[in-house]
């Protein structure tokens, strides 16, 4: 008999071990979906934060800025990351590769990329943060040739760019140049100023000169075809992807 309730008591607890692991089980899952949650979340917040006040990535859409950085219309392009805290503490300087939004002159053409499906729309907003996609704005990449009080031109006389009348070095420039009207030009495109760059203004080229919509072209607005500097959104400072392509992205000062 006592063997008997002994085993009775024995069969009792496992039953209990049985249920209590069986409770503990779908707790454990629940608190791990919880936890996964959370983590996806901060990691999201913490992305939106870093990309909006630290860096960001971006995709490289056009070739205005061949051979330094590579994109074309349904191709792989360059994903660059763009620095947005060195503008806070020093301002851009001839040679830097920067992002900026378009001034109003430069939205002409300028349609949207984002698809009228809300869904699609959020999908494309979330790809832009990562570089996936480009922004649903004007935002174009150039690099600075003159900034605020110097004086830049490109006329018949001129061997090339010039800044206070010296002639720039540029070893980014794109040789040969893209067979194009003017390529045959020291200025690889139309001739322009003298412009006497405004206060707190840049005047950008792209590196692929006989193929961007720089500066060059917008001379008729108010600001003579330069940019705000309120209107950098930083400087691009890496190559990331593709792999083939990953590294620092040059900025010689032409001026030096």
């Amino acid at each position: 008999m006592p063997g008997a309730a002994d085993g009775g008591t024995g069969d009792g607890s496992g039953a209990d071990g049985e249920s209590d692991g069986g409770k503990k089980k779908p707790r454990r899952f629940v608190r791990a979906v919880r936890e996964i949650g959370i983590l996806v979340v901060v990691a999201v917040v913490l992305s939106v934060l870093l990309q909006t006040f630290v860096a960001r990535v971006y995709l490289i859409p056009s070739q205005s800025m061949e051979t330094t950085l590579h994109g074309c219309p349904g191709c792989t392009g360059d994903r660059i990351v763009v620095d947005k805290l060195t503008y806070r503490f020093t301002d851009p300087r001839p040679g830097d590769v920067v992002v900026f939004k378009g001034p109003p002159s430069w939205n002409e053409h300028f349609d949207s990329n984002r698809s009228s499906n809300t869904f699609i729309r959020g999908l494309q907003e979330v790809g832009s943060f990562i570089g996936l996609v480009p922004p649903d704005e004007n935002d174009l990449v150039k690099r600075v040739i003159a900034v605020e009080g110097q004086t830049v031109q490109c006329l018949p006389q001129d061997k090339g760019v010039t800044v206070d009348g010296e002639l720039l070095d540029e070893p980014y420039v794109k040789n040969p140049p893209t067979s194009l009207p003017g390529a045959d030009s020291p200025c690889q495109g139309p001739y322009f100023g003298p412009v006497t760059v405004p206060k707190d203004h840049v005047w950008v080229m792209g590196d692929n000169r006989t193929d961007s919509a720089d500066s060059r072209y917008h001379m008729g607005d108010a600001a003579s075809g330069t940019v705000p500097v309120d209107n950098i959104i930083g400087k691009a400072r890496w190559i990331v992807l593709p792999f083939s392509r990953i590294g620092s992205i040059p900025s010689p000062d032409p001026q030096s």
